[in-house]
């Protein structure tokens, strides 16, 4: 892009002019007695005398008018407008800001605040100083960064040229902030177990395998903090929660990212019930905290979470959907030959149990909107719950679904060690028969069940969806400041410069 080669190259040529007047164009540190926002509300309440403020920030705008120049700066806060006079900061100063300065430095400035006739809040600049001089231009200040890819790949532009950026990642920030607070007043401590894992479990996944080297030893990136957390409770800690990282080896969509945040809990002597309450008045409170609302208007839809949230066993829903009563057909090939009357096809499913959850996924889960708790899992796919009484194919287990998206998963925590030791080698040999994402035996976790568990209720939920949905958000790579991406081998496009913005 000859172009834009050429504007570095001018930008390089004023870092060599900057060097040659001994003017540091990176200095080390930045004093100053105000953000913007601090010194735009100083002004509102000293309006009657003169406030002397410092501020620092990137210039966003410029604008020269011969012996004056107004200019605007942004921080983390805001931003403000900078008056420049030849008369005030000396001849040789302001001709330096008037050839050497670009949109996209940062600068330091200081002198006191007055309002234009037009209103606004303008630092009468009486000294100013480069604290970073930048080679690169900003992305078009009418036109933002536009393209959907180059906002991921160079998420630090895409939260210059555009608020609607800002403003999630400041929510996403608020929103994590309110679940701490809302579970640490209830009682539950935060901890953290170990990212890098021997044996990987906890979920239906496929993980991602490193080698360590003074060990010797294959880890694996945890696809769930489950086992561990567990483990905690069988050591007495009655309450507990992590927010972090978890690792999934699969594929990347709107809905899925290889690296996501969860928050995931357990509480001793409480089951999925006990849960089910914990998860609406979490989601409600959090919404109310952070939003000022517990209505959400998500993709032209105004969704309700002010507790209590519908139920809904999975066999009603996928019967109501489908009008297939699972609980009558009661084999893989019975189901099958069910759906395909139907025109659905589940032949590809190992068992009954994930036949059942792919016939739900067809019929039911889209048509989620409004906050649902689906209840009473098939034990096929949930080697970590514990069973219904009187329905033993089936397990105390439930998702919960908002605006069509799955959003967490919980159960009533199987806690019965030779149960347990039963569903591992189940699933060890589903891994055997080709299942990439079977349970493996874990035998450090049995031996911390055999020591005795109590009666616990469990939930893991991921924050990046519960972002998507409290600020409408469609997919999950708006959510992500730094989402997995196809490498382009080093194909990158630059933004272009912004136009100088015209003071109003």
């Amino acid at each position: 892009m000859p172009e834009t080669n050429d504007r570095r190259e001018q930008r390089l040529e004023k870092l060599g002019r900057l060097h040659e007047l001994g003017i540091d164009p990176y200095p080390p540190r930045a004093e100053h007695s105000h953000t913007v926002a601090q010194a735009l509300a100083a002004f509102d309440a000293n309006a009657s005398q003169p406030t002397q403020v410092t501020v620092v920030g990137r210039l966003v705008s410029l604008r020269v008018m011969g012996g004056s120049t107004f200019c605007h700066i942004a921080d983390g806060t805001g931003r403000i407008q900078l008056y420049l006079r030849r008369d005030a900061v000396g001849q040789e100063d302001y001709e330096n800001f008037r050839r050497l300065i670009d949109l996209g430095d940062h600068v330091w400035a200081t002198g006191t605040l007055f309002q234009t006739r037009s209103g606004e809040i303008t630092v009468n600049t009486s000294a100013w100083r480069m604290l970073s001089k930048a080679l690169r231009p900003l992305p078009d200040k009418w036109h933002g960064l536009r393209d959907v890819e180059m906002r991921y790949r160079q998420r630090y532009l895409d939260l210059i040229a555009n608020p609607t950026a800002r403003d999630i990642f400041i929510t996403r920030s608020k929103i994590v902030s309110a679940i701490r607070h809302t579970l640490d007043g209830w009682g539950f401590m935060e901890v953290e177990t170990p990212v890098l894992q021997p044996i990987y479990g906890g979920a239906a996944a496929r993980p991602f395998t490193t080698h360590h080297n003074a060990l010797d030893q294959t880890f694996y990136l945890r696809i769930a903090d489950e086992l561990y957390l567990k483990r905690l409770i069988v050591g007495g800690l009655d309450r507990v929660y992590e927010i972090g990282h978890n690792f999934r080896n699969e594929g990347i969509s709107t809905h899925h990212n290889p690296e996501f945040t969860v928050v995931e809990l357990y509480q001793a002597y409480a089951d999925y019930e006990v849960i089910m309450r914990l998860v609406e008045t979490l989601y409600s409170t959090v919404a109310r905290t952070v939003l000022g609302t517990e209505t959400l208007s998500y993709q032209g839809q105004e969704i309700q979470l002010t507790p209590p949230w519908r139920r809904v066993t999975m066999r009603d829903a996928i019967l109501e959907a489908s009008g297939i009563d699972i609980e009558l057909v009661r084999t893989l090939p019975e189901l099958c030959t069910a759906a395909e009357s139907r025109g659905l096809s589940l032949a590809s499913q190992p068992n009954w149990g994930k036949a059942v959850e792919k016939l739900f996924e067809l019929t039911v889960e889209p048509s989620l909107v409004q906050p649902t708790f689906v209840i009473d899992y098939p034990v096929d796919i949930s080697p970590l719950a514990k069973k219904k009484p009187g329905a033993p194919h089936l397990v105390e287990r439930f998702e919960f679904f908002i605006g069509g998206l799955e959003c967490g998963n919980a159960f009533t925590e199987l806690n019965d060690p030779i149960d347990q030791r039963e569903r591992f080698a189940a699933q060890v040999a589903a891994g055997a028969q080709g299942d990439s994402e079977a349970h493996p035996m874990d035998e450090d976790y049995i031996a911390a069940m055999e020591h005795g568990m109590p009666p616990t209720g469990g939930l893991g939920f991921g924050i990046d969806r519960m972002v998507m949905l409290y600020t409408d958000q469609v997919s999950i790579r708006e959510v992500i400041l730094f989402p997995a991406l196809r490498d382009r081998g080093g194909d990158w496009q630059e933004a272009e410069d912004s136009p100088q913005e015209p003071r109003s």
